[in-house]
């Protein structure tokens, strides 16, 4: 089911969130967040719903406490896993790579619960390591290389350019130090544009609008910034400090029927469409809950699709 709300929000924010609930600060056990994940794929916005996030190492308790709520007709589609694996040129990715291809080979069958573990993300610290693991992974498994935002990313995006993988920035974390500036940020989205390599975020990225959490404490990004600050990038070649202006922004939004405003910003449904296609395509959070409250409090989603 899709929102009533405006298409250019709903071609923003389709399919954005990977549910990481076993991590920081929800810290969900397995069962717990099996049953978040099920109950935000039965939710009236589970159009905004992707993946669920899994550790490789935890892959068996995962199917313990999703066995009773695997789809298990050929007429249903699987739960669709990112899985975190070994970092790049470890001895242990290939290990974790025969793992997965186990788990989906099991869940390939409705008899055992359908599910597909499609897409791993893995630490990357050089291109010789982004290329050992690209010539390791199969074709079926699409990677997300996590980079440094303290480095220059340029020569691993270098190396992930006209591969089929993608890039991973950490835009938070539990502690000050694991929250990047703006800057860092919008430099990663404009490096990502200019080398056209697909990203995702992770962590840090609760609420819609910027906003700063006392409790670590750090200034944190907001989701609608870096999804818009990305196809602005890539479609109007707006340069890193444009980029970080628009990743400051905590009003100007506005959602029409073919067009969305940020600010002076205009970016039109299509170019949003592309730009989920194949530049910005999610960001994991350890609540999927929590962006939709956010956005419904802003006005942004219907009332009746608040998820409380």
């Amino acid at each position: 089911m899709v929102s009533d709300s405006s298409p250019t929000l709903v071609s923003l924010l389709e399919g954005v969130v990977d549910y990481a609930g076993l991590y920081p600060p929800a810290n969900h056990g397995m069962d717990e967040m099996v049953r978040r994940y099920a109950a935000g794929l039965a939710a009236p916005t589970s159009w905004m719903l992707a993946r669920v996030i899994v550790p490789v190492n935890r892959l068996d308790e995962f199917e313990q406490a999703a066995d009773g709520l695997l789809p298990r007709s050929d007429t249903e589609d699987p739960w669709c896993l990112s899985v975190l694996v070994s970092p790049a040129g470890s001895d242990t990715l290939e290990r974790d790579i025969e793992c997965l291809a186990r788990f989906n080979e099991r869940h390939c069958e409705a008899q055992h619960g359908l599910a597909l573990a499609d897409v791993v993300e893995l630490r990357a610290d050089s291109a010789e390591g982004v290329e050992d693991a690209l010539d390791l992974l199969p074709d079926d498994l699409y990677p997300f290389f996590e980079v440094d935002t303290d480095e220059d990313s340029r020569g691993l995006l270098a190396a992930l350019a006209g591969s089929d993988a993608a890039a991973k920035i950490r835009t938070g974390g539990i502690k000050p130090e694991l929250n990047p500036p703006t800057e860092a940020v919008a430099k990663f989205i404009f490096n990502c544009a200019q080398a056209g390599v697909p990203f995702k975020a992770t962590a840090g990225l609760h609420h819609p609008l910027p906003n700063d959490e006392p409790s670590i404490p750090a200034h944190q990004q907001g989701f609608l910034n870096v999804f818009a600050a990305a196809a602005a990038a890539q479609h109007l070649r707006i340069d890193e400090q444009e980029i970080a202006a628009m990743l400051d922004l905590i009003e100007g939004f506005h959602f029409e029927d073919e067009q969305m405003r940020v600010g002076e910003t205009i970016l039109t449904r299509e170019q949003i469409e592309d730009t989920r296609a194949g530049l910005a395509i999610s960001f994991g959070s350890c609540s999927w809950e929590e962006p939709v409250d956010d956005l419904t409090a802003l006005g942004f989603l219907p009332r009746a699709v608040k998820s409380s």
